[in-house]
């Protein structure tokens, strides 16, 4: 056992090893959060953070699964996933009588993460849900962040249709738990039609995963993570004072698809690119992770960040700095509205 004495917050390791590293019990100011560290832990740090109802095996196991993404982030950085409350697999039903965290509680959480493992400045990505809160953190803590990679972000507060969706959401979990409608709801946010299937066409297996991953939470749990969500405050006056590089994805049949050029609108578009999806639902990161490699690329670019070299013929990501086009990584670049499709590449021969 390991303890902070700067935030009193308290470690414990857990007898276990993932894909993502080794679990640790993080005691934060507004309760416990599981951390999944993977890599070298003096390496720049990432932290993720999921969408609702998933944690970092269900929302990242296919994104950083995907080769180029591995060789990419993990040679840069060490990743250091966070876990929701209540969402790490096989956690058990939170007490009623545990406060509900504001969105505030749940950025200050990350802030308490980072002080008990010694971090200062890193970069940061998450999904949905989990964008808002590293956005948020990221406007409170503006010096803690070099930079966002934002999958399907919110930033604003919940539309009347969102807010009266969300609470039938809220009901059945009340009532009924975490049962099919409740699923059903929740792949809807997640995953494309095309991907969910339909009376013709059977449902993928990545929905078919997602599904039996979703077997595993208590509807208690998701619960309080949606109810926060569901209370959350504009953001969109404090983007324009966020001092870090910003790289937005959304799927086009994303649920979230406005609010994300929203939030693409109002930031600095010196330092802000938006990546728009063909054919695909709110979860990038698993339904097309492969879509992210080459933005990442020359997001990553502007901080001195490379892959290491090596020789492969794959056409979506280049692997050398010489195949890159001089004008992507000018700050100006960053307002381009990119299309994995299309990204502009120039190939010495």
């Amino acid at each position: 056992m390991a303890e902070s004495s700067g935030s009193g917050s308290v470690s414990v390791d857990v007898e276990r090893i993932s894909f993502g590293g080794k679990d640790h019990l993080v005691r934060t100011r507004c309760g416990s959060v599981t951390v999944a560290v993977y890599g070298d832990e003096d390496k720049p740090a990432l932290i993720t953070y999921p969408d609702v109802a998933l944690n970092y095996m269900s929302c990242f196991q296919g994104f950083f699964f995907c080769p180029e993404v591995a060789s990419l982030l993990l040679h840069n950085f060490c990743v250091y996933h966070i876990n929701p409350q209540g969402h790490e697999m096989g956690a058990a039903p939170m007490s009623s009588a545990v406060p509900v965290p504001s969105v505030d509680d749940l950025a200050d959480q990350v802030a308490d993460v980072l002080d008990f493992f010694s971090l200062g400045s890193v970069m940061c990505l998450g999904v949905t849900a989990g964008a808002y809160v590293l956005t948020l953190f990221a406007t409170k803590y503006r010096e803690r962040v070099i930079g966002l990679m934002l999958v399907s972000p919110l930033c604003k507060s919940p539309s009347w249709s969102e807010w009266l969706y969300n609470k039938v959401l809220l009901n059945l979990l009340y009532y009924y738990g975490n049962q099919g409608l409740v699923k059903e709801c929740l792949l809807q946010r997640y995953f494309s039609k095309k991907l969910r299937g339909d009376a013709q066409c059977p449902e993928s297996d990545i929905v078919r995963a997602s599904r039996s991953l979703l077997d595993d939470k208590q509807g208690e749990n998701i619960w309080r993570f949606l109810h926060s969500i569901n209370e959350r405050h504009d953001l969109t006056d404090s983007l324009k004072k966020l001092q870090c590089r910003t790289l937005i994805f959304v799927g086009e049949s994303s649920q979230f698809h406005e609010d994300a050029i929203h939030m693409a609108t109002k930031l600095d578009r010196r330092y802000c690119a938006l990546v728009e999806v063909q054919d695909c639902g709110s979860l990038v990161t698993e339904e097309q992770p492969h879509a992210m490699v080459m933005p990442m690329e020359y997001f990553l670019m502007g901080y001195g960040l490379y892959r290491p070299y090596q020789l492969s013929s794959s056409p979506r990501s280049p692997l050398s700095p010489c195949c890159i086009s001089p004008e992507l990584l000018s700050p100006e670049s960053m307002g381009v509205k990119l299309k994995p499709i299309k990204t502009r590449v120039g190939i010495s021969l």
